[in-house]
């Protein structure tokens, strides 16, 4: 079990940084080539912290790194503990799990829409369709089914099976060229906003070290380590509550120009971890970027309750959080195979109704 002071000790732990050292700047004067990712020692390699003191705040100022500068922080220490206890409790659970007629929101000869449970690798929900559908996981028809879209194992929420290879094609064709609109219930610990919808807009992509981090949106197209490229992430926040004070219950209608665009260029001036407010929000994500939604709501200091690889708190209220409270709320998108337009919606999760219910 984890304590309150245990959490927090180890997030603040987590957040030193060491100082610049001058006898790296000198190894990349003029009159040295420039020292290429490999060489590095496998002490460099396991720091979680080296590659934030060799980059300056300002993404736009040349520094010692071939590689744009990652403007969130670097994961904090305890989350690799943390992590890997949720990981063995989901990897438990995937002999016994089945799915439910209770977990299926759709279903006609070509789609089974479900409920993804929290805490549930999608891949051991794969597994147990055979089991709900009555047929062997051996059959043809089972080796056809197919995810088409995929959450995080602690992301509640709509998840999409194909029953064919034709049909998943073209849905995997309609997530990937964003056809598809999703919206996403998140509740945060943070500060309050000052905002009721915000549009930001940043870079994305795996820092140095394989962490997902936010960049500028200036270096979008920039090269990362491992050879892919920062990419662009967009996603549409409404407020619903703070400390459970109704704001917006149903999504929104407000016009465009009423919104509040951030393009991101600096690092967060925002602390994650000093305000205490219990804020809901229901997130758009335009673009469709691996943790977009949990980074995002990082940077705007206002991490997700539970999600410590991200600043989260591990610990509310004098319990511990067994994961993060994201919900995949609702998949419009056109059907693949009657071009109809059809619309899924997954029931909330108890503390998404419980934060919108007046004190």
């Amino acid at each position: 079990m984890f304590s309150v002071a245990r959490c927090f000790t180890h997030l603040l732990r987590s957040e030193l940084l060491h100082p610049i050292k001058h006898s790296l700047i000198k190894l990349f004067s003029q009159s040295t080539p420039q020292v290429s990712m490999s060489s590095e020692t496998p002490e460099q390699l396991n720091s979680t912290s080296m590659e934030e003191t060799q980059l300056a705040n300002d993404p736009k100022t040349p520094s010692i790194s071939p590689y744009p500068t990652p403007l969130s922080p670097p994961l904090p220490l305890i989350s690799k503990e943390i992590e890997l206890s949720r990981a063995m409790s989901a990897s438990s659970k995937a002999t016994t799990f089945s799915l439910s007629r209770d977990d299926v929101i759709f279903e006609d000869q070509w789609l089974l829409v479900v409920n993804k449970p929290f805490g549930i690798y999608c891949e051991t929900v794969l597994f147990s369709v055979p089991h709900l559908l009555q047929q062997s996981p051996d059959s043809v028809e089972a080796s056809e089914f197919h995810l088409a879209n995929r959450l995080d194992r602690d992301t509640s929420g709509v998840m999409v099976i194909t029953k064919l290879h034709k049909v998943a094609g073209k849905l995997v064709k309609a997530f990937t060229d964003h056809k598809v609109q999703k919206t996403y219930m998140a509740l945060c610990v943070g500060s309050a906003p000052k905002w009721d919808r915000i549009r930001l807009q940043s870079g994305h992509g795996r820092s140095k070290y394989g962490a997902w981090r936010v960049y500028a949106s200036s270096v979008v197209g920039r090269k990362l380590p491992g050879g892919s490229a920062v990419k662009h992430m967009e996603t549409l926040f409404e407020l619903l509550s703070v400390n459970r004070t109704v704001h917006f219950i149903e999504p929104s209608k407000c016009a465009k120009d009423q919104e509040k665009t951030v393009v991101v260029e600096e690092k967060s001036s925002t602390d994650a971890n000093q305000g205490r407010d219990e804020i809901l929000v229901r997130a758009f994500p335009k673009s469709g970027r691996t943790h977009q939604i949990r980074l995002h709501c990082q940077y705007l200091g206002m991490p997700i309750k539970g999600d410590v690889k991200y600043e989260g708190v591990c610990e509310w209220k004098g319990e511990i959080c067994d994961g993060h409270t994201l919900h995949a709320e609702s998949l419009s998108l056109e059907h693949p195979v009657t071009g109809l337009p059809v619309k899924f919606h997954a029931p909330l999760p108890l503390w998404a109704t419980q934060a919108m219910q007046s004190r």
